[in-house]
């Protein structure tokens, strides 16, 4: 009886261990359920290809110590605002993002528009475990306007 019990609780512990590791869901395209959020996302997708990705990664890893990943960013997390006056008129020196230190500008996309820029903030905020809804242009504006 006592070995059975001792299986038993060996078997649980083992389960619900390899349950406790498992990560927590990552966010994709796919699993976005507010057809507008999932429009904003789709079309800064498409705009994070063109104008992030070359450098950031399509998987937003960045590239080792040269360029910050943008996925499971301290930084990019911390200041919605500052990450839109990032994409409009790039940065430079030194940051740190995830206790890693980076200085390696980042050139300004000056002819994106507020909307643009919206929506390759609404995909960076709604995957990778992220789930901000929809930043709209009127927020962009604001966020422009503020200084750091």
């Amino acid at each position: 009886m006592n070995r059975n019990l001792l299986l038993l609780g060996s078997i649980m512990m083992i389960f619900f261990s390899c349950d406790s590791k498992q990560e927590k869901k990552e966010l994709t395209l796919a699993s976005i359920k507010d057809t507008k959020v999932l429009q904003y996302a789709i079309e800064g997708k498409n705009l994070y290809d063109t104008y992030c990705a070359n450098c950031h990664q399509q998987d937003g890893t960045g590239l080792g110590k040269l360029i910050p990943p943008l996925k499971n960013s301290d930084y990019l997390a911390e200041d919605m605002a500052r990450t839109a006056r990032i994409i409009k008129y790039g940065q430079q020196g030194e940051i740190t993002v995830n206790g890693i230190i980076y200085n390696q500008p980042m050139p300004a996309n000056p002819t994106l528009t507020n909307l643009e820029i919206a929506r390759i903030m609404s995909y960076l905020y709604n995957i990778w475990g992220n789930s901000e809804g929809v930043i709209d242009a009127n927020k962009v504006a604001e966020f422009l306007e503020q200084k750091d």
